[in-house]
């Protein structure tokens, strides 16, 4: 007993790791390092792939994201038109932080898929497996005479850029004139959104007494996508006829800030102000590592990169037929996360063959500052088969569609920054 009691004392004294060591008699097993994830973009799809890896825990996550806080583009129309602050749709990062994932405040420059490593800031960033949200980027060239416009004609579909549209709004409200807003045709970034800029613009102008009307030019033959094009037009002549007219099927090809004019096939434009939505494709980013050309080419349902199989791609720069939106771009997020947890692990793919259930999207377009569309996307996809989408519109505009979006909206960035 004395003798045991004696070789019991020695081993608690040695603790834990002592005791490892003293049992593989005294060579300290080193414990494999996890895999490595590298996330590119801190925003819905960044997000909700770095979220769930993170409380995994089977990864070590860097996140690389240039802005140090995040600002949601999903109902930040409210904002823009001057109902609400910038700060009720913006988010510290700090809860990233806190769930263990390295953030790295830094634009990505290049990725070296050779290298299995991203440049940003300067530095190399090795990864095992690269999920790629960067967003998008305008086509200046589209339009001719743009760029040189450009800060004067803020686009503002991107984080933060938000605040330059909202000072041409208020400018206009105040002294009023001609809002001209532009159309172009899809794949675009969150396809309501111009027309309930336009909305909530038309509903300040009623409020304040301004007098000019909206002018909306839109490069298709209906508001986009298809299904939400009849509550939309109703909207439109059954709220705002006074406000707003509505010009189809006219793309614009220049711009001449000097005499302020957008010039079209059908004739000069002229206007006080103008938020050009001009088209869009996936950041220079995409096509300098070869993974597509307008959007990246990826595999459904995994949106694993055609070129890479590791590197994911989500959000608005993969190229496929889902909405362009930022509930899809969490739940892509999402299902990746998953995706590169179960290629850890060594489990095999799931069988496909049948139809696989894709990322579902909500998107609310709003009409009033109270009031808005719900929109519901479901989509699948089989093997060797193009998604299939199926939609679910609200007939009219409503208050518990209002209210339901700000829902949403906070149930939302609980989950990505709470």
């Amino acid at each position: 007993m004395g003798q045991f009691s004696s070789s019991r004392r020695a081993l608690v004294r040695l603790g834990v790791a002592g005791v490892g060591a003293w049992v593989a008699g005294c060579a300290v097993v080193p414990q494999p390092a996890k895999p490595r994830v590298v996330v590119v973009g801190g925003g819905w799809g960044g997000l909700g792939a770095a979220r769930t890896l993170a409380e995994g825990g089977k990864v070590a996550v860097t996140l690389i994201e240039p802005n140090d806080a995040f600002m949601s583009c999903p109902l930040s129309v409210h904002y823009v038109a001057g109902f609400t602050a910038a700060s009720d749709y913006q988010r510290s990062y700090a809860n990233v932080d806190r769930a263990g994932i390295r953030r790295v405040r830094a634009r990505v420059t290049e990725i070296d898929r050779a290298g299995s490593a991203v440049v940003a800031g300067g530095e190399r960033h090795p990864y095992d497996f690269l999920v790629l949200s960067p967003g998008v980027e305008y086509m200046e060239e589209a339009v001719q005479g743009y760029a040189a416009a450009r800060e004067q004609l803020p686009v503002g579909f991107r984080a933060f850029e938000q605040q330059a549209v909202r000072r041409q709004v208020d400018a206009f409200l105040e002294r009023g004139g001609e809002f001209v807003i532009t159309v172009p045709k899809p794949p675009y970034r969150c396809p309501p959104a111009p027309y309930e800029r336009a909305f909530l613009i038309a509903e300040q102008m009623k409020r304040r007494g301004t007098k000019g009307k909206i002018i909306i030019i839109d490069a298709n033959p209906n508001p986009m996508p298809p299904p939400i094009a009849a509550p939309i037009r109703n909207a439109m002549t059954g709220v705002y006829a006074s406000e707003i007219e509505y010009v189809t099927n006219t793309e614009v090809s220049a711009v001449d800030i000097g005499r302020r004019v957008l010039v079209t096939p059908t004739g000069d434009v002229r206007f006080t102000a103008a938020n050009m939505v001009l088209p869009m494709r996936a950041p220079a980013l995409i096509r300098q590592a070869g993974l597509g050309e307008r959007w990246a080419a990826v595999r459904l349902p995994s949106f694993q990169s055609q070129a890479d199989e590791k590197i994911y791609i989500v959000g608005d720069a993969q190229g496929t037929p889902l909405p362009k939106s930022g509930h899809v771009a969490f739940g892509a997020g999402k299902q990746v996360a998953h995706d590169i947890e179960r290629r850890i692990a060594g489990q095999p793919a799931p069988g496909a063959s049948g139809a696989v259930t894709l990322p579902a999207g909500i998107c609310w377009a709003a009409v009033t500052h109270n009031e808005a569309i719900m929109i519901n996307v479901a989509a699948s996809v089989e093997p060797g088969q193009a998604p299939k989408l199926s939609f679910q519109v609200d007939p009219k505009h409503s208050l518990a569609s209002g209210q339901g979006a700000q829902q949403w909206g906070e149930s939302m960035w609980n989950q990505m920054l709470g």
